[in-house]
């Protein structure tokens, strides 16, 4: 049996392993790595704190997330392997209530950041 996400550090695996799967990925790898450049000893630390935030409510991350994400070349299917991955990462690590929330605000941002970016497909109720 897993563990739950319980504390800094298990974000921080979280974070490494979920990001080293994007980097293997043939379609979010390039996106990352050849167009936007990531510099990863920068950008990790900061979805460490990105995610203890959303998650535990720190307050550790200051900035906007979503103006970083508009000049990207991505579609719905970026955000679609996007989730899968994460989801992925959170499963092979973590189970229980805070991995379950885990994932849930993971698809809410990815469902922000495609409504916002003018990807969403809405359907008339």
């Amino acid at each position: 049996m897993k563990r739950d996400i319980e504390n800094e550090d298990d974000i921080k695996v979280l974070v490494d392993t979920f990001y080293d799967h994007v980097n293997e990925d043939d379609l979010l790898g390039p996106v990352f790595n050849d167009f936007a450049k990531i510099d990863w000893d920068h950008h990790l630390p900061v979805m460490y704190n990105f995610w203890s935030t959303v998650l535990f409510g720190s307050m550790t991350y200051k900035g906007q997330p979503f103006p970083k994400h508009m000049r990207l070349p991505i579609a719905k299917e970026h955000f679609t392997r996007w989730i899968e991955l994460f989801v992925k990462t959170v499963d092979e690590l973590y189970e229980g209530a805070k991995a379950e929330e885990t994932k849930q605000k993971a698809l809410s941002i990815a469902q922000v950041f495609q409504m916002r970016l003018g990807l969403m497909d809405y359907q008339a109720i």
